[in-house]
């Protein structure tokens, strides 16, 4: 629920952002699309074709989320996705 509530929130920071010259609107979007893309299947699709138009930018994209998910395992103690496949890997 929290995480709806977060990416909701970006969201509609994002809308706010296309109009308002102190916000970063493509970016408060592209999070909050992220951040329900694990909760809404059309959010999954629409930042999927995002990152096959965009290339360049999915780039960048997969470096944050892989940094996001190192700094979230780091804070909570949970082991990173990237981590725990390449441990079933090696196992």
């Amino acid at each position: 629920m929290a995480m709806l509530v977060v990416g909701w929130a970006f969201i509609l920071l994002g809308i706010a952002g296309l109009f308002l010259p102190v916000l970063q609107g493509i970016l408060f979007l592209l999070i909050g699309l992220f951040i329900l893309s694990s909760e809404y299947v059309w959010a999954h699709k629409l930042l999927h074709r995002l990152k096959l138009r965009f290339p360049h930018v999915a780039e960048h994209f997969e470096h944050a989320r892989q940094r996001g998910d190192a700094w979230m395992s780091r804070m909570f103690h949970k082991k990173s996705p990237v981590k725990a496949k390449a441990s079933e890997n090696r196992s």
